[in-house]
C-alpha cells in the first residue's frame, strides 16, 4: 500500500495573506528566534521593535542549502533602506508606544514584502543567468564540482565549505542525477525557486 504525504495546510493567517505553507513556516521560524514573552498576564510572544530588522534579515537567510551549509533561506525580506525600516516599524508599532511587534503584524509585513518580491519571466532568467555565470567557469555551460570549490575559496568563508556540501549542491541542481553530471543553466531555475529567490 502506497502512503501519500499530504502537503501542509495553510493557516487562516497564511490564507488571509496568500502565503504558502513553506513561506509561513519560514516566517514563524524567524519570529520564534527573536520573540520574547510579553510583559504582563498574557502568554503571547512578541519581537521588540529593535529586533525587527534582525528578524527580517534572518528571514532573508533562511534557506539556501544549495549555496552554503549554514545559510538557511532567501525570502529577501530585509529592509532596503533606513526609511523602509522606519515605515515597517510604523506599521508594526504605529504610536511607537508598545516597543514590540506581535506575530500577526510581523506576519503581515513579511507577506507584504514577499508579494512585492514577485518578478517577471525576464527578470527570472536574468537572475538565473547571473547566478549561473558566478558558478560556471571559463564559458562552460555546466557547473562543476571544481567551479563550486573555486567560488567557495574566492568567498573566503569563515568556515570551509566541505566537499560533501558542494556535492549536495550539484545533486540539488541536477535533480539527483549524480555528482559526475554537472548541472546546466536550464536546471538552475528550479533550485533557485525552491530556495525562495522568487515565487
Amino acid at each position: 500500500m502506497m502512503v501519500c504525504e499530504q502537503p501542509p495546510k495553510q493557516s487562516r493567517l497564511a490564507k488571509e495573506h496568500n502565503v504558502t505553507p513553506q513561506e509561513e513556516a519560514e516566517i514563524r521560524e524567524a519570529f520564534s528566534l527573536f520573540a520574547e514573552p510579553m510583559e504582563g498576564e498574557g502568554r503571547e510572544r512578541v519581537i521588540p521593535t529593535h529586533d525587527v530588522r534582525r528578524a527580517l534579515m534572518y528571514v532573508s537567510f533562511i534557506h539556501i542549502p544549495s549555496l552554503l551549509a549554514d545559510v538557511h533561506s532567501a525570502l529577501g525580506l530585509p529592509p532596503t533602506s533606513p526609511s523602509e525600516l522606519a515605515d515597517l516599524l510604523s506599521i508594526l508599532d504605529p504610536d511607537e508606544e508598545l516597543g514590540y511587534a506581535t506575530f500577526p503584524n510581523f506576519f503581515a509585513v513579511c507577506a507584504l514584502k514577499i508579494h512585492n518580491k514577485s518578478h517577471s519571466s525576464e527578470e527570472h532568467m536574468a537572475e538565473v543567468d547571473e547566478a549561473f555565470g558566478l558558478f560556471a567557469s571559463n564559458g562552460s555551460n555546466a557547473i562543476t564540482l571544481a567551479s563550486l570549490k573555486k567560488v567557495a575559496k574566492l568567498l573566503k568563508m569563515e568556515e570551509e565549505v566541505s566537499e560533501e556540501v558542494l556535492r549536495d549542491m550539484i545533486l540539488e541542481a541536477n535533480g539527483g542525477a549524480g555528482v559526475g553530471r554537472a548541472p546546466r543553466k536550464e536546471e538552475l531555475e528550479g533550485p533557485m525557486r525552491r530556495a525562495g529567490f522568487w515565487r
